[in-house]
This record gives C-alpha cells, structure tokens and sequence, in this order.
C-alpha cells in the first residue's frame, strides 16, 4: 500500500480534491471518535460509580487531568502541529528526510517528556513526604504519581498518530482512545463483584491501566505505520528542520494550548480545597473537596460532541491547510468550509447541551446504586450549561489557530492565546463567589467566544482572507435550523420529569437526542445545505494505492 497524492486542480475547478477530502476525513475522523467517546461515556457511567461527588472523585479527576494536559499540550498540540506540517511537505518531496525527521523527533519527545516526568515525579514525592500531617493531600498526590507516566508515552502515541494522518490515515489514531477507555473500564468493573472494595485504592489501580492503555496505542500506532516509515538512527539530515520546529513549538503550545490551560487553570482552582484547604485569606473557600469531581464530570459531557465533530473538522482540515498554504484562493476556500463544517456541528451541539444536559447529567452518574448525590446533579448541570454554551467556539479555536500554523504564523495565536488565558484566570476567581464550580464553566466560555472574535479578525488582516465572502446564507441556514431544533426540543422537553425512573429518564434523553438530530437533519436536507454533503461525500484527498 502507498499513498498517491492528488494532483494541483486546474484554475477553473474552484473546489479542488483536498477541499473535498476536508469532509471525507472529517466522517472518517468523527465517526471513530464517536466510537470512543461512547466507550469514554461508559468510562465515565463505571468510574462515576466508584468515585462519586467525592474527595477521591476529585483526586482521581486531577491525576487523569494532569498528564492529560501535557498529553495535549506535548503531543497532540504543540509539537504535533509544529510537526505536521514540515513532516507532511517532506513526505511528500523527500520521503527520507521524512524518516529521519520523524525518528529524531520521536527520539527528543521521549527523552524531554522522560526528563520532565521524573522531574516532576522527584517534586511530588517531596510533597508526599511534607504532606504526612494530611492524608487528603498526600493521597491526592500519589494518585498523580502513579498517573504520570501516561504522559511520556502517550505524547509519542499522538506524534505517531499525526504521521499516520500526513500518510491519508485519519482511522487508526482515532481509534487509538478505543484502548484507553477499555483497559479503564477493565480495571473498574471488578470494584463491583468485590465486597467490601476500597475506591480509594481502586483509583490506583484504575490509574494503572491508563498508563497500560498508552503503551498499547503506541504498539498500535508503530504497527499501522509499517510500510510507510522506515526508523533510522542517521538523522543528521534533519537537524536543521528539527531546530526550526522546536523553536516554533512554544509559540505553538500557548497558541493551541488555549483550551487545555484554562481547563488545567479551573482544575486547580478546583482542587484548592483538597490540597491547600478550606479557607483563603481568612474566608471560607467557595469551592469544597468534591468541586473537582463535578467539574471534571461534567466537562467529560460537554467534550464529547467537541472531541468527535469539532476537533475532527481541524484534525482532518490541517494537513489539507499545510499542503495548499501556498496557495492564498485554495487556502481560503479550504478554510471557509472548515468554518462551514465546524458551525454546521457545533452551533446545534451547543444548543442541544444546553437543553438537554440537565437530564444527561442525571442518566449519566446517578442510579444504579452508587454515583453523584442529588446536589452534585444540580451542580454539575449548572457547569455543563456553561462550558455547552460555547462548543462551536471551542470548535472554530482549533480550526482558526491551525490555519495560522499551516501558514506558519505561530505567534499570533499565541499572543492572542495568553492575553485570554490571563483574563479566564481572572474571570475563574471573580465568577466562582457568585456561581462556584460553575463560574469556572461561564469563564471558559466566555474566554473562548472572546478568542473566536479575535481569531477571525486577525485571520482577515494577518493572513488576507475574505472568510465570509459570500457565505452570508449559508451561516444563515445553520442558525435557522439550530433555531428550529431548539424550537423541537423545547417543546418535547415540556413533559414533566418528575417521578421518571431511571430508565425512563433514559428513554427520555434518548428521545430528545432522536428529535434534535431528525429535525436538524430534516432541515438540512430540505434548505440542501452543502455541509452535509460534505460530510457525505465519499471523495478523497489521499488515496491508499495498490
């Protein structure tokens, strides 16, 4: 198997292969994703079980958001689109040189993220040493200690993933997560069939395995690239592009990092209570020791139709971006359709959550015996209403700053990335005296809309493109039939809930899942909006050949 690239369109086809191919990859991505983010909810219904609205819960939250960050930060984020693009053009014109990029790359990511995690591990251990006097803080910390070393090997497990998608293989990294949520819910389903069981030391073992599951998706990965990349240790040739990405990869890391910053921010925030304690500066915290397991529950929610649909349009959209950048009409066009797509998605996401996300928070983690109190579901939806607000901001984020570094302006985006990481910190500590965990939602959602703004209007000036030029019915047609969708669930959601069984506040959730999707989907085809066709379509940028 190789990979054939298309041939440059001739001028008078203004919607070239790759353009098309934008939709194509974003179905392949999205439709895996949505395999694993159900298998992630099933994660979440086990773990939930076992943790509860609790201090462990909380625990447990920030050891899983700690390395993910760096996860994110390091390997999906910063080093991989700082990578993908220079890896894309060689593979394209220097297939060796590729290697050799590539290898010397895997190579540095796994020494400094190594040195970084033991780094880290010495510093907590002396922290676990000094927390003897409490035993909240101490465990909190060995939980992330055992954690850790999730982030070395997956941060490689994501560079290897944006190889396989520079060679047309947007598949097997999406189904690498697949691993990770199944190891999880191995080791939690035990818990139940044993009496008498201790969350508290199931969290380690739950810990474990996730650091399993990246070894595993690193195995994966290296076995779906076979054939296309040749590992060498003569990476002298690459040197000079490695360089240049490193020093393009801070930049890049702010830039992108926008999101997993501000969430690891609220994690902290959120986590004062079980590391610091109840009090600051003489008042009582408005947070308490379970605030950190409602946040990251209901963050999971939220991230689920961003993680299958609006990341997928910037993952599949950003080799396409980095092969065209050249190219300011092809650049443009590309990118208005993956402004297009990522609308068409997240516009109704939000909406949908907003609506809907009270009742999924209650199916989700209550009933079935253990699981979040009565006031842990009101509080949790209170979040999950203000992260789901801004679903199609987070969305267009990613795809904005994406399209800065496939033309290779990495430091727009990350001006623009510390100036609203500064004020979400900021809105993080006025906002939660008022709302509380919730706050910490609203902030981020505001900070991302603010961002969003701000995106757009440099998109225009940095980089000269007309993204709205004639697109002024189309986004029309998205908020008219988020509009109408809105309009359906409102009114399906008027029967009264009360008194509901938990299997009927499923049916329920189903339901109002069903009508929201038919509706907008109904308009869709009716209005003949070219997104869906988009998605539909089974043209493609790269093409496996025999």
């Amino acid at each position: 198997m190789g990979v054939s690239l298309d041939k440059e369109p001739q001028h008078d086809s203004p919607v070239s292969t790759h353009e098309d191919g934008i939709g194509k990859d974003t179905r392949t991505v999205a439709g895996l994703t949505l395999v694993s983010r159900v298998l992630g909810l099933a994660r979440d219904l086990v773990t939930v079980r076992v943790f509860g609205d609790t201090a462990i819960g909380s625990a447990f939250a920030a050891a899983f958001a700690i390395p993910n960050m760096f996860r994110r930060l390091f390997g999906e984020g910063a080093l991989s689109a700082a990578f993908l693009p220079e890896y894309t053009r060689m593979a394209d014109d220097d297939p060796g040189k590729a290697d050799a990029f590539a290898s010397l790359t895997i190579g540095l990511l796994a020494l400094v993220t190594g040195i970084i995690t033991i780094v880290i591990e010495l510093g907590l251990l002396a922290a676990v040493m000094y927390s003897s006097d409490d035993p909240d803080r101490a465990y909190s910390l060995k939980l992330v200690m055992v954690m850790l070393p999730f982030m070395p090997v997956v941060c490689v497990a994501a560079i290897l993933g944006g190889m396989l998608q520079s060679h047309g293989r947007f598949g097997p990294w999406a189904a690498a997560p697949i691993l990770l949520n199944l190891c999880i819910i191995a080791a939690a389903l035990p818990y139940f069939f044993i009496e008498g069981a201790d969350a508290g030391l199931w969290a380690y073992v739950i810990g474990i395995a996730a650091v399993v599951s990246a070894v595993l998706q690193v195995v994966w990965s290296i076995w779906c690239l076979r054939g296309r990349v040749k590992w060498t240790t003569g990476v002298s040739q690459a040197r000079v592009e490695a360089k240049a990405m490193l020093w393009r990869m801070v930049p890049v890391m702010i830039g992108l990092g926008t999101l997993q910053l501000n969430a690891f921010a609220d994690t902290v925030i959120a986590m004062y209570p079980n590391w610091i304690g109840p009090t600051i500066f003489g008042y009582d915290y408005p947070l308490d020791e379970s605030s950190n397991a409602v946040l990251f529950y209901a963050q999971r929610l939220y991230q689920f139709p961003l993680g299958v649909f609006g990341i997928a349009v910037a993952t599949a959209a950003f080799p396409a971006l980095s092969r065209v950048a050249g190219n300011q009409e092809r650049f443009a066009e590309m990118l208005r359709r993956g402004v297009r797509l990522s609308l068409f998605i997240g516009l109704p996401a939000s909406v949908g959550l907003m609506v809907v996300g009270g009742d999924l928070i209650r199916v989700m983690y209550s009933g079935f015996g253990d699981g979040f109190s009565e006031e842990g579901i009101v509080r949790a939806s209170a979040v999950l209403m203000g992260y789901a607000i801004a679903v199609w901001a987070y969305s267009l984020n990613q795809l904005f700053t994406r399209a800065f570094y496939a033309s290779g302006d990495t430091k727009t985006p990350m001006t623009i990335a510390l100036v609203m990481v500064g004020f979400n910190v900021l809105l993080n500590v006025v906002l939660i005296w008022w709302l509380k965990e919730a706050g910490l939602a609203w902030s981020t959602a505001i900070c991302a809309v603010g961002q969003t703004i701000v995106l757009v209007i440099a998109a225009r000036r940095k980089l000269g493109l007309g993204l709205f030029t004639g697109e002024s019915q189309a986004f029309g047609l998205i908020l008219a039939g988020s509009a109408v969708m809105t309009g359906a669930l409102l009114g399906v959601s008027r029967i009264d809930p009360s008194g509901i069984s938990w299997g009927g506040e499923l049916v329920r959730v189903l339901v109002l899942t069903s009508v929201g999707v038919v509706v907008y989907g109904v308009w869709s085809i009716l209005m003949k909006m070219d997104e869906l066709g988009w998605l539909l379509s089974r043209s493609t940028s790269v093409q496996d050949s025999e």
